[in-house]
């Protein structure tokens, strides 16, 4: 015995299972009672908030720097105190290094300012540098003179410098 596979539905069958209506055969169908609409309660406030380490975000952007050359000192203070790559960026013959520094303190400077905003108490011995990151900027396309009247090309490079520190978190 074969079986057989069910009719598929037309347009008309397909829209009046979607509405939910059934199909009567001449009789009326009898009269539900009207959906009334539940409003739910909101859920109730947590009693206690749990600690969430602060941070804060400092950008500069189109530093007159290529990338490569940024991202050289930035890899040395990802991830430490700062302190630790204040001291660094400061005894650093790189030209990157005032650049970051700049960015390091305004970071701090963001982190203090939100800390006195709330209320709350901030120590600064607590941050470290959580993100640090080196994106290229747009290309300043200039030209120069070559041999036999030609011009080549000179592509001088800029970037976007972006760090966040944050406090600690507890028993770290």
């Amino acid at each position: 015995m074969a079986e057989k596979k069910p009719a598929k539905k037309t347009a008309a069958k397909k829209a009046a299972a979607k509405r939910g209506a059934t199909k009567t055969s001449g009789a009326k169908r009898s009269a539900s009672p009207p959906q009334v609409a539940v409003k739910r309660a909101a859920p109730a406030a947590p009693t206690r908030i749990a600690y969430q380490p602060r941070e804060a975000r400092a950008m500069q952007r189109t530093a007159r720097q290529s990338p490569y050359k940024m991202r050289l000192v930035i890899d040395q203070i990802r991830g430490q105190s700062v302190n630790d790559a204040l001291s660094l960026l400061a005894f650093s013959k790189k030209h990157a290094a005032k650049q970051i520094e700049k960015v390091v303190k305004s970071a701090v400077a963001n982190a203090e300012n939100a800390a006195r905003s709330q209320n709350a108490t901030l120590d600064v011995d607590d941050l470290f540098i959580k993100y640090a990151v080196i994106n290229e900027g747009p290309k300043l396309k200039r030209w120069t003179p070559a041999a036999m009247g030609r011009a080549t090309p000179m592509i001088k490079r800029t970037s976007h410098v972006e760090i966040i520190v944050a406090e600690r978190p507890e028993g770290r």
